[in-house]
């Protein structure tokens, strides 16, 4: 049989933040200490998401979850990024770098990372910016492997089930990091993650929902449970673990008081997703165009320079609106003072 969410010790999920926070060591840690980890495939080679799953599952008797991202159509502008371009000049002159050529393609190998998750078989694999085929999904549950589709709305959550979903990973507005919205340049609703919930399980009383988005606090994961959610995910919680990967430029600005708000914003990457409110932001929010992945890999020499100089104000420092709550310590604490009493 697959795996049931029920199986938990601890109703909560380590959700899956590609890019480094994701560690093999924070994925099983979470697991270890009841709870199911993730590894995130985003970005990664299926060579390198193999490496990960097999590290993960060596560090861990309990469960372990794998992520990828689902390809979706370019919906970029060559014009507007173009225009984006010369906007972000006097930047990279600042960081001393060259703009990153904006082109398609970070998970062009699906086929292959598919074949991973096939071979390797993690107890979970979820969805991120859409859901798969109907045969890839299938495929999965014939291998025993739980499917998840992450969704921001009602009508997602439709999308979802009718492929074959197994489960659903409802994310709220007040989630750190991307959006998992399957339109990439639609923006991403507002309503909020009580509300959704409430409408989704009502329009899929049997599938399990996992509750993703603001939950920092053992009362805020109580309150999803309460509310129908099987487990609770949580990231931005997890970002200041001993485990993650988290870079320390971003670590510091998310104790640091300079740091006073998020906001959503596609200008790291042409896609909406919530970071701590920055000089980046606050100068190219109203001017970026959407464009995943094509800016993401313009402004990638960018980020990673301003990391290199630990300058918080030239890179994203993807959060929650839960940040405020996060402390540091090991995974296991972390998950631990999370669970409603």
């Amino acid at each position: 049989m697959a795996f049931s969410f029920s199986e938990l010790a601890l109703p909560l999920v380590g959700a899956p933040m590609a890019g480094g926070p994701s560690t093999p060591a924070l994925a099983a840690a979470v697991s270890q200490a009841g709870g199911l980890g993730f590894v995130a495939g985003g970005y990664r080679t299926p060579q390198q998401l193999a490496d990960q799953i097999t590290a993960a599952r060596a560090a861990t008797s309990g469960p372990i979850g794998a992520n990828l991202f689902v390809p979706q159509p370019s919906d970029a502008d060559m014009v507007a990024l173009d225009d984006y371009a010369d906007l972000l000049a006097s930047l990279a002159d600042h960081y001393g770098v060259e703009l990153g050529r904006p082109r398609f393609g970070d998970d062009d190998c699906w086929p292959e990372k598919l074949e991973v998750i096939a071979d390797l078989r993690p107890t979970v694999v979820s969805f991120t910016f859409g859901a798969p085929p109907p045969e890839d999904l299938d495929l999965l549950r014939g291998l025993r492997i739980l499917t998840v589709v992450t969704v921001t709305s009602a009508y997602e959550a439709g999308i979802a089930v009718a492929h074959g979903a197994q489960a659903l990973a409802v994310q709220g507005p007040e989630a750190g990091g991307h959006r998992g919205t399957f339109a990439p340049d639609t923006q991403p609703g507002t309503q909020s993650l009580a509300a959704l919930l409430a409408e989704i399980r009502h329009a899929h009383p049997d599938l399990p929902l996992v509750a993703a988005g603001g939950l920092g606090t053992a009362d805020n994961v109580a309150g999803v449970l309460g509310a129908g959610a099987v487990a609770a995910q949580v990231g931005t919680a997890l970002l200041l673990a001993d485990e993650a990967g988290t870079n320390p430029t971003h670590r510091a600005a998310l104790t640091n008081p300079e740091f006073t708000n998020t906001t959503v914003t596609c200008a790291f990457s042409g896609r909406y997703a919530r970071s701590l409110e920055n000089d980046f932001t606050k100068t190219f929010e109203n001017v970026a165009p959407v464009g995943y992945p094509e800016i993401h890999h313009m402004t990638s020499p960018i980020r990673a320079a301003a990391v290199a100089m630990d300058d918080p104000h030239g890179t994203s420092l993807w959060a929650g609106t839960a940040y405020r709550t996060i402390r540091t310590g090991p995974a296991a604490e972390i998950i631990t003072g999370l669970t409603p009493l």
